[in-house]
């Protein structure tokens, strides 16, 4: 495999902090009572940035690995989805402020992008060097597919374990304008600071189930890292431009066990059956519009929110 400029790496992440700066600028242009014309406006920016990014790589790398990228990150924007699920959860148990929300979903994020790439790193050294670790992955993605079909039942919003632990051992604020506050001359962690920890937490499971899956679509660092993190970086804008909508998705937890099945069988079967990354982008997309369109045609009683 033909190694990648060091010039693509410093380009790419310069190009990250640019957008972010441009989002974060207009975001507070806009003012936090225009939160959904904000959202609305930044997931354009961050999707225009993705398609821009694979004219740049059909350019300088080639078609073959144009594609990959595109399928990587449509794999991964889609089981993204699944972690705005939990998000809304974890928002509801920790009873965050909405305007408290984008200031932890904006470090939430920062975190999950140094983790996917050392996860990601990690990844592609055990595939390069122990072949079977690909059946490793696939067991991983079939099993994250067969666990979000499974029948779940009514989850109640009560306080998780270890909260009710940390709060024993170290006072937490109620407040939510800061992650750590000094009340009564002592300093405290707050609830924010809570949140952020178990959405930091949340990432590193869904990494689990998200980075095996864009290896199955492609061995190339730049291209899995780059596709994970551009679909990574326009999460947190998603999050506000679908929330009133993700209850209303009641199906597409099974396009989502779909795609993790496909990778899991793309990634076991490799050996035997090769599936390029055009039929494998063709595949994902469809199996996602269908269950979309489902959860918006066909009225169900049962929702995803609570499909973790």
């Amino acid at each position: 495999m033909q190694a990648t400029p060091t010039s693509y790496w410093i380009g790419f992440h310069l190009l990250v902090v640019a957008l972010l700066a441009i989002e974060l600028v207009y975001s507070r242009w806009r003012g936090a009572d225009r939160v959904q014309s904000t959202a609305i406006a930044a997931t354009v920016l961050w999707v225009a940035a993705a398609i821009g990014f694979a004219a740049f790589i059909l350019h300088t790398l080639g078609r073959e690995s144009a594609v990959q990228y595109l399928a990587g990150y449509a794999i991964e924007e889609s089981l993204s989805i699944d972690n705005l699920f939990v998000f809304l959860l974890l928002f509801r148990t920790f009873q965050i402020e909405a305007e408290s929300q984008p200031k932890v979903l904006f470090w939430g994020v920062l975190g999950a992008i140094v983790m996917r790439g050392a996860f990601i790193s990690a990844g592609v050294g055990l595939l390069q060097h122990f072949q079977w670790i690909s059946y490793v992955f696939g067991a991983i993605l079939l099993f994250a597919a067969v666990r979000l079909v499974l029948p779940e039942g009514e989850k109640k919003q009560s306080t998780p374990r270890w909260i009710v632990w940390i709060t024993k051992l170290q006072p937490v604020s109620l407040r939510q304008d800061s992650f750590f506050v000094v009340e009564n001359g002592r300093r405290m962690m707050t609830m924010l600071f809570l949140a952020l920890v178990a959405i930091e937490v949340t990432d590193v499971v869904f990494a689990l189930d998200s980075i095996p899956a864009v290896l199955s679509i492609t061995r190339h660092p730049f291209i899995a890292y780059t596709s994970n993190i551009m679909a990574v970086m326009g999460l947190r804008s998603l999050y506000f431009l679908l929330a009133h909508l993700l209850e209303k998705l009641s199906y597409l937890h099974y396009g989502l066990a779909a795609v993790l099945a496909f990778a899991a069988v793309k990634m076991l079967a490799a050996k035997w059956i090769e599936i390029g990354p055009m039929l494998s982008l063709g595949v994902i997309v469809g199996m996602l519009a269908i269950t979309v369109a489902l959860s918006l045609v066909v009225p169900s009683k049962v929702h995803a929110v609570g499909k973790i």
